[in-house]
């Protein structure tokens, strides 16, 4: 972690006056840069307590490129990797075996990656750059840059540092990280121990969630242009990363988690419930709107402060709800939660390898060809965009 905070205080600190134009040649993948970081320091670098390393910057041009578009501010960045207080390392959510580490400040993430994430994310940079530029509301990760330490005498270490999607001032009561697959996808934990650090998957997912028309039409365009982007790079194994904030109105209180309840599916509460809903979400509207026309930068964005409405299916961790002919056969008229959502398309460095190829030729023997989540790239998008297509709804 000294490290780390060493090489990325050195990075950013050296290139803090200039940005040059961006050319070609900056995204090469020839474009990366060692450094030596020896204890008792040198022209170029201080001395540490650590021992000594190298250190190794990917694409340095383009990620300054890229923070200024995201309006990542080279000094706020650098205090919040490289300030006195420590990273917090988090528990692996997944099963990559990988490390994260969150800034004090929760706005940036870090994440041991493997070469092989590292040679896919250099590879697809001139897309990844063209379309974030192209689309300001894309939710597909922020990367803010690529690097490498490497300890005398020790492994090599890659990892990345990218936008943490549940930076936020409302506590995240329930977090779900979804594909669109059915085989393997719950949590094993039993119903009492799941809390608000747990990821749980599609076949825990037990809401849909109802969105404004306005934002609804827009998530739906979106997702279609990042799969796009995703399918034509040939990447596979992403997830939708949701975070629920459950609102509670009652007291006003951001951190209680005491569900808002709108209604109980009765039909003659539903004129009232309209208009009810009609208020909240006209209140952050217009909450929103002065923000915009006093120049700040507006609260809610596709996939950050999004009021929306969760709806309870009645049939829990019932995949058929979801799959292609089930929307039909599950019912609506469970509760009704006024919530805050967060969400975005993470884990976008797979390809659909050799690897991924023959793990779908392998599981695709013990289960449904078309439930496994290593498919082909344009299956997987389309399967994923239906899936999302099912779980958010136009609120009427």
């Amino acid at each position: 972690m000294l490290n780390l905070q060493l090489g990325i205080r050195y990075s950013v600190g050296k290139h803090a006056s200039v940005l040059p134009d961006l050319k070609p040649a900056d995204f090469s993948p020839k474009e990366k840069f060692w450094t030596r970081f020896p204890t008792e320091g040198s022209k170029l670098t201080p001395p540490h307590q650590s021992v000594e390393f190298r250190w190794k910057d990917y694409c340095t041009v383009v990620f300054r490129h890229l923070r200024k578009l995201f309006q990542v501010d080279p000094a706020d960045y650098m205090l919040a990797i490289c300030g006195n207080v420590a990273l917090r390392e988090l528990s692996s959510p997944g099963k990559s075996g990988s490390f994260f580490y969150l800034t004090q400040d929760d706005r940036f993430m870090i994440k041991t990656v493997k070469k092989s994430e590292v040679k896919v994310l250099i590879r697809m940079l001139p897309s990844y750059y063209q379309h974030v530029c192209r689309y300001e509301n894309s939710l597909v990760t922020k990367f803010y840059g690529v690097h490498c330490v490497k300890p005398v005498g020790g492994q090599k270490t890659r990892f990345i540092v990218m936008g943490n999607l549940f930076c936020s001032e409302y506590r995240i009561h329930r977090r779900f990280d979804l594909k669109g697959s059915s085989h393997g996808r719950s949590t094993d934990k039993p119903e009492e121990e799941i809390d608000e650090t747990t990821t749980l998957k599609d076949l825990d997912l037990n809401f849909v969630f109802r969105l404004q028309r306005n934002w609804f039409d827009e998530l739906m365009k979106q997702i279609d242009r990042d799969c796009e982007f995703l399918e034509a790079e040939r990447i596979m194994d992403y997830s939708l990363l949701v975070g629920l904030h459950f609102r509670d109105d009652n007291r006003g209180d951001k951190m209680g988690l005491s569900p808002f309840l709108l209604r109980t599916g009765n039909k003659d509460s539903y004129q009232n419930e309209k208009f009810m809903r009609g208020c909240r979400f006209l209140e952050a509207e217009l909450q929103d709107m002065d923000r915009v026309l006093s120049g700040r930068k507006p609260l809610i964005r596709l996939g950050a402060n999004m009021p929306a409405r969760a709806e309870r299916m009645v049939r829990r961790s019932d995949f058929d709800q979801y799959t292609q002919g089930g929307a039909g056969r599950f019912s609506h008229g469970g509760e009704v939660y006024e919530v805050v959502l967060y969400f975005g398309i993470i884990d976008i460095l797979q390809d659909y390898d050799i690897s991924k190829k023959l793990e779908h030729a392998y599981k695709s023997l013990q289960a449904d060809p078309t439930s496994i989540s290593a498919v082909g790239p344009k299956h997987y998008s389309k399967r994923f965009q239906d899936f999302i297509g099912r779980i958010f709804i136009e609120d009427r």
